[in-house]
C-alpha cells in the first residue's frame, strides 16, 4: 500500500476553493479555446498547472518579507540574498532576476550567435524558446532510459556523455557558445541526474573549454535523490551535496519560484567576472539595477529564507515522498505514468493512455482537457503542443518521442485527500478513454505556443 509522508508542518491558514458543475466547467474551457492557462483560476478545484511560484511560504518566509527594504540601489535586503547565495551556492557573482527565464534571456542575448548550438540533457520550455529567439539550436542528449516510461533507472535525467562528445565534435566547440544541464530533468518526468554524471559532464565541458551552465530550477530536490539513490552521498547532507554540484560549473540559471519556495524571483550565477559586467549592463536594461533586477526588496528577503528551507532535508522527504504517494497510487490503479516518479511532479504518459490519437491530434492535451472537464483539475500538456518544432533545414515537423501531461505540485499545499481525488477522477477518465477525442489549433505564436495558443476538437 502506498505511504503517505505526514507533514513536517502545521497548517496556520486556509484559501477556500470550490469544485463547479459540469456544465460550468464545460462554458469555461470552451471560452479559454481549450487551453488550461486561458481559465480563471477561481474556475479550478484542484490547481497543478505548475510548481513555480505556487508554493506555500512559512512563517519565516512571510516574516523576511516584512523586514524588506524598498531602497533603489543597495537595499540590505540585497545583501541578505547575497549572503544566503553564497552559503548555498558558492559562485561568485550573481544578479536576481524576476524569473528564471530572465536570467536565461540575458545568457542568451549575451552568448548565442545566430546558428550556434547549445547542447543540454533536454532543455525545458522557456530555456528552449530563449535559445531559439536568438538564432540558436537548442539540442536535447539525455540518455535513452528517458524515453522508455517503465525503466526505473535511478537517474534518468542524466546526459548521454558519448552523444555529448560526439555532438561537439560534429558541430565543432567554436558553435557552441556554453552547455548546460537541468536539474532535475523537467522536461523528461522530473528526474534526477546523479553526481557521477555532473562530473563527466562538466569534465567533456572543460576538455572543449565550452562553458557549463546549470539549469538549478529543482536543484535542491536533485541533491536530495542524490542522497537517496547515488552510492557514497548517503551520509552527506543535502547542503554538502549542492556545493559539491556546482563547483563543477561556471555558472547557473534558476527560477526561484521552485526549489526556494517563492512567488516570484529568479537568479543568474557565475564565476567570470567579465560577463558578469556585461550581464549587469544587461539587466539594467532589461530588469532593474543590479541590486533588485525586478523584485521588491520584500521578494528577495523571502528568496534568501526560501534558499535555506528548500534545502531542509525533513521538508524533502515528504516532498519526495508525497510524489511518490500519487504515483504509485495511480500506477496500483493502472493509470500509465513516466517511472519512477520525479519530485516535483507525477507525469502521466498521455501516449499510451490515449494511443487512438496521433501526435497530430494532441494527446496530452486531450487528457489535460478532460481532467479539468471531469474533475476540475486543471495540468499542463508537455508534448508536441510544448515542443514539437519544423525542423530548421527541412521545415518537416518534429515531434517529442513522449506526450505527457503534468500533474505538477505546489509545495506545501495540498493534503493526501486531493492527491486520493486526482487518482480518482482519472480512474473514471480510464474507463471511458477511447472516446476521447483529440485537438488542433486554431491559433498558435511561433514559441512558447502553448501559453497561449487555442484549439478546437478534432471533428469526424
Amino acid at each position: 500500500m502506498p505511504h503517505y509522508p505526514p507533514e513536517p508542518f502545521r497548517i496556520k491558514m486556509v484559501e477556500p476553493i470550490r469544485l463547479i458543475d459540469p456544465e460550468e466547467r464545460r462554458a469555461a474551457i470552451r471560452q479559454a479555446g481549450y487551453n488550461l492557462f486561458a481559465l480563471r483560476s477561481e474556475d479550478v478545484y484542484i490547481d497543478l498547472l505548475t510548481d513555480s511560484g505556487t508554493g506555500a511560504m512559512s512563517h519565516h518566509q512571510w516574516a523576511a518579507m516584512l523586514q524588506g527594504d524598498e531602497a533603489y540601489a543597495g537595499a540590505r535586503s540585497y545583501f541578505h540574498l547575497a549572503e544566503a547565495v553564497k552559503e548555498v551556492f558558492g559562485f561568485k557573482f550573481f544578479l536576481p532576476t524576476h524569473q528564471g527565464r530572465a536570467a536565461e534571456n540575458i545568457l542568451s542575448a549575451l552568448l548565442i550567435k545566430p546558428g550556434q548550438c547549445v547542447p543540454s540533457n533536454m532543455h525545458f520550455d522557456t530555456t528552449d524558446a530563449n535559445i531559439r529567439a536568438r538564432g540558436g539550436r537548442p539540442t536535447n542528449l539525455v540518455i535513452d532510459a528517458a524515453f522508455d516510461p517503465q525503466n526505473r533507472h535511478p537517474f534518468k535525467g542524466n546526459m548521454d556523455i558519448q552523444k555529448l562528445s560526439a555532438f561537439i565534435e560534429q558541430t565543432g566547440p567554436e558553435n557552441i557558445p556554453f552547455g548546460m544541464i537541468t536539474i532535475t530533468n523537467n522536461a523528461g518526468g522530473g528526474q534526477p541526474v546523479s553526481l557521477s554524471n555532473l562530473r563527466d559532464t562538466a569534465a567533456v565541458y572543460r576538455r572543449y573549454q565550452i562553458p557549463f551552465f546549470i539549469d538549478a530550477c529543482r536543484f535542491a530536490e536533485n541533491a536530495y535523490f542524490i542522497k537517496m539513490r547515488e552510492p557514497g552521498y548517503s551520509a552527506k547532507s543535502t547542503w554538502e551535496i549542492a556545493r559539491e554540484i556546482f563547483t563543477l560549473a561556471d555558472g547557473a540559471t534558476m527560477s526561484a519560484k521552485k526549489d526556494a519556495i517563492v512567488n516570484i524571483g529568479g537568479l543568474l550565477l557565475l564565476n567570470d567576472e567579465a560577463l558578469y559586467q556585461r550581464a549587469c549592463n544587461e539587466l539594467i536594461l532589461r530588469e532593474g539595477f543590479t541590486t533588485y533586477g525586478g523584485l521588491a526588496g520584500r521578494d528577495l528577503d523571502a528568496l534568501a529564507t526560501g534558499l535555506y528551507e528548500g534545502l531542509d532535508e525533513s521538508y524533502l522527504r515528504y516532498r519526495l515522498g508525497q510524489t511518490a504517494y500519487l504515483a504509485e497510487k495511480l500506477l496500483e490503479n493502472g493509470i500509465p505514468i513516466i517511472e519512477p516518479p520525479g519530485g516535483h511532479a507525477v507525469y502521466l504518459d498521455a501516449g499510451r493512455f490515449l494511443p487512438h490519437l496521433p501526435h497530430s491530434q494532441f494527446p496530452g492535451q486531450a487528457l489535460a482537457v478532460e481532467l479539468y472537464l471531469r474533475g476540475g483539475i486543471r495540468a499542463v500538456e508537455i508534448g508536441s503542443v510544448m515542443f514539437a518544432h519544423p525542423d530548421a533545414d527541412t521545415g518537416e515537423m518534429i515531434y517529442p518521442q513522449l506526450e505527457l501531461v503534468r500533474l505538477a505540485l505546489p509545495r506545501r499545499v495540498y493534503t493526501q485527500s486531493h492527491l486520493d481525488y486526482i487518482v480518482e477522477i482519472l480512474v473514471e477518465i480510464a474507463q471511458y478513454r477511447e472516446n476521447i477525442q483529440g485537438y488542433q489549433f486554431t491559433y498558435a505564436p511561433e514559441l512558447l505556443r502553448h501559453f497561449t495558443a487555442r484549439f478546437e476538437p478534432v471533428t469526424g
